[in-house]
């Protein structure tokens, strides 16, 4: 828990000569990280479902990878809890779906069901309520394998894709993830293939009740009149779908077919993530793509693109790369820092960016703004339909803070596709405007609670800064909008939440910079508010931390320990807003100071990262490498400096 009166401090102990010292340390090893064509990259941990995944994909497949799954199978098993279970984070509770598909990939591995690991998974998994208890992506797998019966998973018909935009339902209503999971999802719910399964594994002794016997699977996954009703429409369909003519059935697979291929990507994957790529690796099988197909292969590659090595040479599989992510944010901490050396060490990273920049692709965010010309950046390497709002407006801050004329263009274009997709409300969503037809989470297949891409504070935030940093004011409508939004979204307590970081902290954390950007006065009470709150949360050592278990109403306050990274974003909010010599600062950055570091890593297990909150949670492996020199640079630049305002975005 926060403490609210610092026990300690070391105000006068805090010597910008050791300051500089560990910065200069720092940055050092972190550019010696930088790859040969310019990018950074860093490892990006999701729970162990990827990896588990990857293992039942090969053996879907029959194709095994012995030492890949075994190294895959060693982490699996050093991430299991004492409880038995897996968590969806480091250090949360046993989530069921993790814990049944990591149970699965030990057993298809050749692990003994009898040994201490899988006797304990099993009671574990049989306490949660057994199998039949898991989320509906993982029922889908279990119904390929033939664990459960395909009456186990909602009904969604491949006619979805033929469903036009005015329709209550259809592909363009949902998140760009949605999308590209669902299209080869539903290939493989028509056409129903099973796995391979060359060692004809089973997991019966996961069921509670034979299941087979198991007369209802899915659930109203909030509980709403809207969730009833979905849940009744899924038993129509169910007794319907049979009878739906084949010609156009056939035509919506056609259809499905042609939006993976159209949106493939190449070695870099359909939409870039794991479950998609999987998903269309599986559903090209099924449409009977020979081996050697071009498509296959590269579907295949692009998977096998996301094993990496871990921090302890450990292999695991990410959901996804983030490099354009990383470049952009490690840049600006380089940029802070202010060495020569760092100068030099960016220029290729600058090429690599703007090399990346997407001009001539109309993604799907074009549906409902066709008229804007695109000029965003995706989060990965390459994402041409998909690019990220937030992304865009991170690398349009850092093209600008390194050469404003010289990157001209490319900021003007950038700034241009932001405005454009704005959402009518001032917000921003991550990558599809206008994405919030709220009652899709209400269908039975939207257990996960992430169907949608509405607007939300940090995204917004981060598109406030970049607008300000270029010269927008707030006087400016979509300025003026979008600060409208922020102060609307205020938590009671004066927070933010943080959709995309791990939570309130680094919600908190980007509202104020742009704020601070937006030109908004520092002694507002709105803002006074979230000063309290932040120095609220200040932990006796000195740093911030929050747990991912925060997203729960009943544990929002969670903290189990401090982190470097939430201590960076803590400490560069509160300077944004001019409280470079408050006392919360001091022992912020005292806390970072004497925080375990390796190198450029301040070491940190925890995950500050999200994917969808309360369901999919990530590790950056850079965030504790580029926050920590962040926050201590802008620290000690400040404090030795006449002006104390802070002249950037972020």
């Amino acid at each position: 828990m926060a403490s609210a009166a610092p026990t300690n401090t070391r105000e006068d102990t805090l010597r910008l000569d050791e300051i500089d010292a560990v910065i200069a340390d720092a940055t050092a090893a972190f550019n010696a990280l930088q790859k040969e064509d310019g990018r950074f990259e860093f490892d990006l941990e999701a729970d162990t479902t990827i990896s588990s995944e990857y293992i039942m994909l090969n053996h879907f497949l029959d194709e095994l990878e012995p030492d890949v799954e075994d190294d895959l199978a060693a982490y699996i098993r050093r991430c299991q809890s004492a409880d038995g279970s897996w968590p969806l984070f480091y250090g949360g509770e046993g989530d069921i779906s993790a814990s049944v598909k990591a149970y699965l990939a030990l057993k298809l591995v050749g692990d003994d069901v009898d040994a201490p690991h899988m006797a304990s998974a099993r009671a574990a998994i049989h306490r949660m309520g057994g199998a039949e208890n898991a989320n509906v992506f993982t029922r889908y797998a279990l119904a390929l394998f033939g664990e459960i019966p395909w009456r186990g998973v909602p009904v969604m018909p491949i006619e979805l894709m033929l469903m036009p935009a005015w329709f209550p339902v259809n592909m363009g209503r949902f998140s760009y993830w949605s999308r590209t999971v669902i299209a080869p999802l539903l290939i493989l719910a028509t056409l129903k293939p099973k796995a391979k399964n060359p060692r004809d594994v089973h997991i019966r002794e996961l069921f509670l009740a034979p299941p087979e016997e198991i007369g209802e699977f899915s659930q109203n996954p909030t509980g709403s009149r809207w969730g009833e009703f979905f849940l009744k429409l899924d038993k129509v369909l169910r007794r319907t779908e049979r009878y739906f003519p084949k010609g156009s059935r056939q035509k919506a697979i056609r259809k499905a077919e042609a939006f993976i291929k159209e949106r493939l990507n190449g070695v870099d994957g359909l939409g870039a993530i794991f479950p998609a790529m999987a998903n269309t690796v599986m559903a090209f099988e099924a449409l009977g793509y020979s081996k050697d197909h071009a498509d296959l292969v590269a579907a295949k590659t692009s998977v096998k693109n996301l094993l990496t090595e871990g921090p302890d040479g450990e292999r695991f599989c990410q959901p996804c790369i983030s490099p354009i992510w990383d470049t952009a944010l490690g840049a600006h901490a380089l940029l802070e820092s202010g060495s020569a050396e760092d100068h030099l060490v960016l220029k290729p990273a600058w090429k690599w960016l703007l090399d990346r920049q997407i001009l001539d692709v109309k993604g799907d965010w074009a549906r409902t703004r066709p008229n804007v010309r695109p000029g965003g950046w995706a989060f990965q390497n390459r994402n041409d339909y998909y690019p990220d709002v937030d992304d865009t407006a991170v690398v349009g801050m850092v093209l600008h803070r390194a050469d404003p004329d010289g990157h001209a263009e490319a900021i003007e274009r950038a700034a241009e596709w932001v405005i454009g997709i704005q959402d009518e409300d001032g917000g921003w969503g991550a990558f599809d405007p206008g994405n919030k037809d709220y009652y899709l989470n209400n269908i039975p297949f939207a257990d996960h609670g992430a169907l949608l891409d509405p607007p939300t504070a940090d995204v917004t935030a981060r598109c406030i800064s970049f607008l300000a940093q270029i010269g927008y004011d707030r006087s400016h409508p979509s300025i003026a909008k979008a600060v409208a939004y922020l102060k609307r979204e205020q938590e009671k307590d004066g927070s933010w939440f943080g959709r995309w970081g791990t939570n309130y902290v680094y919600g908190t954390w980007s509202v104020l910079c742009a704020l601070n950007a937006a030109g908004e006065d520092p002694k507002a009470p709105y803002i006074r508010k979230a000063v309290a709150w932040l120095e609220s949360r200040q932990r006796e050592d000195g740093g911030w931390g929050e747990d991912g278990a925060t997203y729960w109403l009943e544990t929002r306050d969670e903290c189990k320990e401090s982190t470097p990274s939430q201590t960076a974003w803590a400490v560069l909010g509160l300077m944004a807003v001019g409280e470079i010599e408050s006392e919360a600062v001091k022992r912020g950055v005292a806390y970072l100071m004497k925080a375990p570091r390796e190198g450029s890593k301040w070491i940190e297990p925890w995950f500050t990262a999200v994917g969808f909150p309360r369901v999919f949670y990530l590790r950056y492996d850079g965030y504790s490498r580029f926050f920590p020199i962040w926050a201590l640079a802008r620290y000690r630049n400040l404090t030795r400096s006449n002006d104390k305002s802070v002249a950037w975005g972020m």
